[in-house]
């Protein structure tokens, strides 16, 4: 008779040694996701947390605000490294404070990465700022876009152009790109159009100004239609230098067409609906971007922009395309953006400049629990200290989404508010992002009023 039991109890045996060894075999990763690695002792480990390398930066000292000694409780405050060039958000706090005198709007520029794309988070900034201070129109959009399927702040079409980005592998002639990263050749009858919307916000179905951005050395004849009724020709004549110019129209604009009948050795780089006075907040995504592209838009031409279009604000997001899961030096990083900001403060000289820090970004570990990237962590260090060393302001948005896996928390929320990348919010998480730091904004700028009265 045979001996079940013995067999039975050695085929056990031998499974759970098999288990074991599992354990031991090197961590296998399948199209950038990480499998969970085989641990039969799991619930009896003591669980051990990741470790942030406290040696790689140091962080600057905290900022006092000059009016009061403590921010608002449950508020993540801007740190204003400003010193006597006043590149802090002292100048954007006096332009809003004066919305109602000035000839143009506030404007507000948001650079960043996929994490803003198709008005993600800028929409809803937006929306908050026009419906405190005045304002309309969505800002400035490219001429093309590839997300203009899914961007809900506007309804953009467009037919006829050669578009280039700074981000194409091949073929991109820097000395050409705008303020977006972008240019845009026409070829002939081509054409963008755009429709205000209702369905995103309050203040978007009509705007007061609508305006075509370009340079050009031949002769440039450009169409515009308003509300499908032909307003006419904007003729340019030839010039040698080839400067940035722009078509402009003004009324009650809901929808603006623009067609061009003529325009040879031209450059096309975006359109823009705004409001006469108020806020206007302009979203330059770049897919892919860490920012360091930045540095490469001619000085010329940012400078030509700033003087037709200048900024009150800019925003720097980004970090997402820089974070490795656990990296730990990004200096080379930081001088790349050190001199993107500087460049910056060149072309701008007017404008505050607010450097966002990386959201929190999560992973599986080899056990399968979520856990904030420890790289996330060094590299929020880092963007600080771009601040603090630029004299430039600063605001965690990882402290301000709520630390260590707060992605996650997003992410599983009822109804999700980001994306099962663990990376990306989504409409929902912008919002909910977007009213953190519009609440900031606004505190800092009451906070900057008090202490403008306690100073007289």
């Amino acid at each position: 008779m045979n001996n079940y039991i013995c067999r039975t109890f050695l085929f056990t045996l031998l499974t759970f040694a098999g288990l074991v060894g599992l354990h031991f075999l090197p961590s296998i990763s399948i199209d950038g996701h990480q499998l969970r690695k085989v641990d039969l002792f799991a619930d009896l480990r003591p669980e051990e947390l990741d470790t942030l390398d406290t040696d790689t930066i140091a962080l600057p000292p905290p900022v006092k605000p000059a009016f009061v000694d403590t921010c608002r409780t449950g508020l993540t405050c801007i740190e204003d490294y400003a010193d006597s060039t006043k590149r802090g958000m002292s100048a954007f706090y006096q332009a809003l404070g004066e919305t109602k005198e000035i000839t143009r709007s506030v404007r507000i520029a948001v650079f960043g990465d996929s994490f803003i794309e198709a008005d993600i988070l800028t929409g809803d900034l937006r929306e908050m700022f026009q419906s405190h201070y005045g304002g309309c129109g969505v800002g400035f959009v490219p001429i093309t876009s590839q997300t203009s399927g899914y961007r809900s702040t506007v309804n953009h079409n467009f037919g006829g152009w050669m578009s280039h980005a700074v981000t194409d592998t091949a073929r991109f002639d820097r000395s050409k790109q705008g303020i977006s990263g972008h240019y845009f050749i026409p070829q002939p009858g081509a054409y963008v159009e755009a429709r205000g919307q209702s369905k995103f916000g309050t203040h978007l179905d009509t705007c007061e100004i609508a305006t075509l951005y370009f340079a050009a050395k031949g002769e440039v004849n450009i169409q515009s239609t308003i509300n499908k009724k032909f307003i006419g020709n904007h003729y340019f004549e030839a010039d040698s230098v080839m400067k940035l110019s722009r078509a402009q129209v003004k009324g009650r604009i809901g929808r603006i067409r623009w067609t061009i009948e003529k325009a040879d050795t031209s450059l096309f780089y975006g359109f823009a609906m705004d409001g006469q006075h108020g806020v206007s907040v302009d979203n330059f995504s770049l897919r892919g971007s860490s920012g360091l592209s930045l540095r490469s838009i001619p000085t010329k031409r940012l400078a030509a922009f700033n003087r037709q279009r200048p900024y009150d604000l800019i925003i720097l997001q980004y970090g997402l395309n820089i974070a490795t899961e656990r990296g730990k030096d990004y200096s080379a990083y930081k001088k790349g953006m050190l001199t993107v900001i500087a460049h910056l403060k060149e072309c701008f000289p007017q404008a505050s400049i607010l450097v966002l820090s990386i959201g929190d970004r999560d992973y599986k570990t080899e056990t399968g629990e979520l856990r904030t990237m420890p790289g996330v962590r060094n590299l929020v260090r880092y963007q600080q200290a771009i601040a603090a060393e630029s004299h430039v302001a600063f605001w965690n948005l990882f402290t301000a989404m709520g630390g260590n896996e707060s992605m996650a928390k997003l992410v599983h929320a009822k109804p999700s508010m980001a994306n099962y990348d663990y990376t990306h919010i989504n409409f929902r998480g912008g919002k909910h992002i977007a009213n953190m730091l519009f609440e900031t904004l606004d505190y800092g700028k009451k906070q900057y009023e008090k202490r403008k009265e306690y100073d007289k």
